[in-house]
């Protein structure tokens, strides 16, 4: 019986090193890949940026020029659709997680949720080009930044909805609980309590949205215009920098130029991703308080 006991746990703890290991490979090899990616794009994109490329305007369909347009095309989408998407899709997470009775009522609009995350990004496209830039024209102006923010708007819904729900449902519901029997309302439950708790989970939900939408092309391809003048309103047409590095890398084949803008997206990237966590992190503070 100690023979066998011995041999048992001798195998237990050997699959354990073998899973422990093949877990570490895993993601040993995940971040090498993206390291990879991440140098060479920087060790081609570098030697391009200059102040130049980033405050002038491109010529000759982007084969010249900067990527100043692109960079504040970029910008103004991505604060529009976090604008417009947060309170939505925070707002709607929290009355099915907070205040909706499980039924099938709910039980249906979670798989229609989960179903429009499931839908190609190029078929939101052909949505928004049909609804937000013709059958809307007179409203957001056709092809402009404000029909490609609308767009990216249903995009990522989905995304904020299923993950800003599951973060709430993980707060611990003796906590909800207690604060409602202490006689208070819940909202105030929601506010003081659960909001707090879930707003990482939230944080990272409206993270990955930020990095959907600013690297998406299919659809804003056929909501933004690609218009390569500088916008001066959300009633203007534009490109983002994922749009721009796509034509001009298939329009005119420019892979300089291409590798450029590829490298200042990125670092856009790590910005808007600092930035945002940033913020959240002011507002745990303050809900906290």
């Amino acid at each position: 019986m100690v023979e066998f006991k011995t041999n048992h746990l001798i195998r237990v703890k050997r699959n354990q090193v073998f899973a422990f290991t093949l877990l570490s490979l895993a993601a040993t090899l995940t971040v090498l890949i993206l390291l990879a990616i991440v140098i060479y794009v920087m060790s081609q994109g570098l030697s391009v940026i200059s102040m130049e490329f980033l405050l002038d305007s491109p010529r000759r369909m982007g084969t010249e020029g900067g990527i100043f347009p692109a960079i504040i095309g970029t910008v103004y989408l991505v604060g529009l659709i976090i604008l417009i998407a947060t309170p939505i899709g925070v707002g709607t997470s929290i009355y099915l997680n907070e205040y909706m009775a499980e039924g099938r009522f709910k039980s249906v609009l979670r798989f229609a949720t989960e179903l429009l995350a499931a839908i190609p990004s190029i078929v939101h496209g052909m949505f928004g080009f049909l609804f937000f830039v013709i059958a809307l024209r007179e409203f957001t102006g056709g092809w402009s930044i404000l029909s490609g923010a609308l767009t990216g708007v249903v995009m990522i819904l989905p995304i904020i909805i299923r993950a800003s729900e599951e973060a709430l449902r993980s707060v611990p519901a003796n906590l909800k609980e207690g604060s409602l029997a202490l006689g208070t309302t819940r909202w105030y439950t929601t506010k003081k309590i659960v909001l707090p708790l879930a707003l990482p989970g939230i944080t990272t939900s409206i993270i990955l949205s930020i990095g959907r939408v600013i690297g998406e092309t299919a659809a804003f391809l056929l909501t933004l215009g690609g218009s390569l003048l500088l916008a001066s309103s959300v009633f203007d047409g534009g490109r983002t920098l994922a749009l721009h590095l796509y034509l001009v890398a298939m329009e005119t084949g420019n892979t300089t130029m291409a590798f450029g803008t590829a490298a200042v997206l990125i670092v856009l990237i790590l910005i808007i991703n600092f930035a945002a966590a940033s913020i959240f992190k002011l507002l745990v503070k303050r809900f906290s308080a």
